[in-house]
């Protein structure tokens, strides 16, 4: 027995990669009473072979109603229209949604409809779940929206610096970032055939990832961000490339990520021991390190993440600890 609160928790999107991973870290998590795990509406009940002694029950097919009976919160690992059907019936039910998908991210309605057209205007307000920098809001939150995976890295990176006044927002703000094949998802597709990927490297999405709008959102600023797939199982590694100010040196760069992080249990900051994605794979940290020109005022910031758990399923449950007030590392180291 423990002396935590149980929170009952269902998870809806469960054979997907993300959802899988959620219910791996929510059956060790000794404050959450996990209740039900569901599919997609329509999904014939069946086994899952990687659940085994995790989850021993069929994943049955998506039951709203069975949901908001069960549940005092639901983490949504679904496609995005599906989660924007799903999450609003749930709120208005009483129950606290953690949406993996990106139906309620972007906060501008316009833009909205442009990335996600198949969300509605959400009734309730919506806390983006990007932990670290949003800890207060998480606490009174009914729809949190998880960060995406490429945004979180690229978020906690810059964030700090641009809060400083660190970076030369005239000049180009440059995100590489590189992703594991389970990034797309589970559903395949020509470019995610063992066949296509192994073996190769593609950028893809050029001014046309919906990922670049949610950056800028939380920044404050224009990017360019160009995403690139790795023929590896999980992980990213982005590659950033701001100017510096005049007179802005690398201590500088580091007493603002320090200043930021220090308290921040899965930021990890290495400073000129640049990263890697074995370091953080299986894992919910980010890696954030960096290495300055003087002579020509460039940063470059080199953040790594498991796309699954510090961009899914772990940053998900990161926002469940704090807005439960469960310690924030709670199930997840």
């Amino acid at each position: 027995m423990n002396s935590y609160s149980q929170i009952r928790v269902g998870v809806a999107g469960a054979t997907g990669y993300s959802g899988v991973e959620l219910l791996r870290l929510l059956s060790r998590h000794p404050g959450a009473d996990l209740v039900a795990a569901m599919g997609t509406a329509g999904a014939e009940p069946r086994h899952v072979p990687a659940l085994r002694r995790v989850w021993d029950a069929p994943v049955t097919g998506l039951d709203l109603d069975t949901l908001i009976a069960s549940t005092d919160a639901v983490f949504l690992a679904l496609p995005d229209h599906a989660a924007a059907e799903v999450a609003p019936p749930l709120v208005e039910g009483g129950k606290r949604v953690f949406d993996l998908s990106g139906a309620f991210r972007l906060r501008d309605a316009e833009l909205r409809k442009r990335w996600y057209p198949k969300t509605p205007e959400p009734s309730r307000p919506v806390v983006y779940g990007l932990t670290e920098h949003n800890r207060d809001r998480l606490r009174d939150s009914t729809l949190v929206a998880c960060a995406g995976c490429y945004p979180t890295a690229a978020i906690l990176s810059l964030k700090p610096l641009l809060a400083a006044g660190l970076l030369e927002t005239a000049a180009p703000i440059v995100i590489d970032a590189k992703s594991g094949v389970s990034g797309a998802g589970k559903t395949p597709t020509e470019r995610t055939h063992f066949s296509e990927c192994h073996g190769s490297l593609s950028a893809y999405g050029v001014f046309e990832h919906r990922h670049a709008v949610e950056i800028e959102q939380e920044l404050g600023t224009a990017v360019t961000f160009v995403p690139h797939l790795l023929p590896i199982d999980r992980g990213i590694l982005e590659t950033i490339y701001p100017v510096l100010k005049p007179g802005v040196g690398e201590s500088d760069v580091a007493a603002a990520l320090h200043a930021a992080y220090d308290q921040s249990p899965f930021v990890r900051l290495t400073g000129r021991d640049l990263p890697e994605i074995k370091h953080v794979a299986h894992t919910n940290f980010c890696d954030i390190g960096w290495r300055v020109n003087a002579e020509r005022r460039q940063l470059v910031l080199v953040a790594c993440i498991d796309n699954l758990v510090k961009g899914a399923a772990g940053q998900a449950v990161q926002n469940f600890n704090v807005a439960f007030g469960f310690d924030e590392g709670l199930g997840l180291n």
